[in-house]
């Protein structure tokens, strides 16, 4: 059984919408943390995090309330490495939003995997495109492992205040050691 969600995800959002101001995507990314920061306490990396598997609905009085869905591809923490469901080779998740470590099938990561994709759903939310460009999947994960993304984007409807800016380019660092732990 499963609950009945009322509302839209994020992809359909800036699709039907465009780009959304700063306060709203700080107060989406915010709740999307809370919830991950409870999956990575389980020792779970959700390894999939986009904007089309975080969800908008209300919750009695409460709108804009935001449930990540689709744990479908999620790593469990075995001591401290993180053992992946799914052979090895095989690159899971959604190559526009794959953190580095991810794209390049490295064996070690951990929850900063995450917080790399909530990085790029950040910049997305903002701008209303992808931090990378590329004509196919693998050009995407080349993007992810080598190439910085630009600063603030010339394309969003709104300028980007320089905290949300700073955070977001905090999340996409190349290392994970470089990333926000949490």
């Amino acid at each position: 059984v499963m609950e009945r969600l009322r509302g839209m995800d994020l992809q359909r959002l800036v699709d039907r919408h465009g780009p959304l101001p700063a306060a709203r995507v700080v107060f989406l990314m915010k709740q999307a943390c809370r919830s991950l920061a409870e999956a990575h306490a389980q020792g779970l990396v959700h390894r999939d995090v986009k904007p089309a598997n975080l969800f908008v609905c209300h919750l009695g009085m409460q709108y804009d309330f935001l449930k990540v869905l689709d744990f479908g591809v999620v790593a469990r923490r075995a001591r401290e490495r993180m053992q992946p469901v799914t052979t090895a080779g095989d690159v899971l998740g959604t190559p526009a939003f794959l953190a580095p470590e991810l794209a390049t099938s490295e064996r070690s990561f951990d929850g900063r995997a995450d917080i790399y994709s909530l990085g790029c759903v950040a910049f997305f939310l903002l701008t209303g495109r992808l931090p990378f460009d590329g004509k196919d999947a693998l050009s995407l994960l080349m993007h992810h492992a080598r190439t910085a993304p630009e600063r603030r984007s010339p394309f969003g409807e709104e300028p980007i205040p320089p905290a949300p800016d700073a955070a977001v380019l905090a999340c996409l660092a190349k290392e994970p050691s470089s990333r926000p732990r949490t």
